[in-house]
């Protein structure tokens, strides 16, 4: 898994990574930014009409809360917008690790934008719990790592199994080797949890899942897209 890792901590920085890299963190930075403007024209409202040093104080607030806040809002926003680029990104990756003929195919673009909104809302809702822990140190800290292990460990696999094989049986794999797929999240949580770096997670999960996939279980022929959207919804 180690090697596995490497290989795919070099492969973000590849010609059709940075690419992706560029068109995900212009739309992870432009959504960020719209909440913080939204964030910053409801204290004005709230605000409005009241003392000054009571202006500033409601400013001061709301800008402290949003920095505290993109620290567990980044996963879920980088997750949505990587969704639209992360099929392409598993092809580059199972070009280099399988032989032609032998590469999985895309779900429809409904099913991927599904899959990750859904994924998204699950993150935020996690994320969420964690922040309300955040009076609690080092419990916040402990609760945050763990589920965005569990949590992108799960998602990213799902991807990328689910270019080879129905959800049932991705599901049944993620049954069976759920200890391996954990340890790999723990590996993903780390770029989760640091600054800057957190904006290469869904690069990096998806490089390293498509990989764990092909040692987790043989290539298939990718199954009925129909088959797919069935039963993803």
């Amino acid at each position: 898994m180690i090697d596995d890792a490497i290989a795919s901590l070099r492969e973000i920085f590849s010609k059709p990574f940075r690419a992706v890299l560029f068109k995900s963190l212009a739309l992870t930075l432009a959504l960020l930014a719209g909440l913080g403007l939204m964030l910053e024209r409801v204290a004005i409202w709230v605000s409005a009409g009241g003392p000054p040093w009571l202006q500033a104080l409601i400013e001061i607030t709301a800008a402290l809360g949003l920095f505290i806040g993109l620290i567990f809002l980044i996963p879920a926003v980088s997750m949505l917008v990587a969704g639209y680029f992360l099929d392409e990104l598993a092809e580059h990756v199972e070009a280099d690790i399988y032989p032609p003929g032998l590469r999985g195919s895309p779900a429809p673009v409904i099913t991927s934008l599904w899959l990750a909104a859904k994924f998204a809302v699950v993150a935020l809702a996690v994320n969420f719990c964690a922040f309300c822990l955040w009076l609690l140190p080092g419990v916040n800290a402990v609760v945050f790592f763990v589920a965005n292990a569990y949590l992108f460990s799960r998602e990213y696999f799902q991807l990328a199994a689910l270019r080879f094989r129905p959800l049932d049986e991705v599901v049944e794999l993620r049954r069976r080797h759920r200890l391996t797929l954990f340890a790999a999240g723990l590996i993903i949580a780390l770029f989760v949890v640091t600054p800057v770096l957190n904006l290469l997670t869904p690069l990096f999960g998806i490089a390293l899942m498509a990989r764990l996939h092909k040692r987790l279980a043989p290539p298939l022929i990718p199954a009925p897209q129909e088959a797919v959207v069935r039963q993803a919804f």
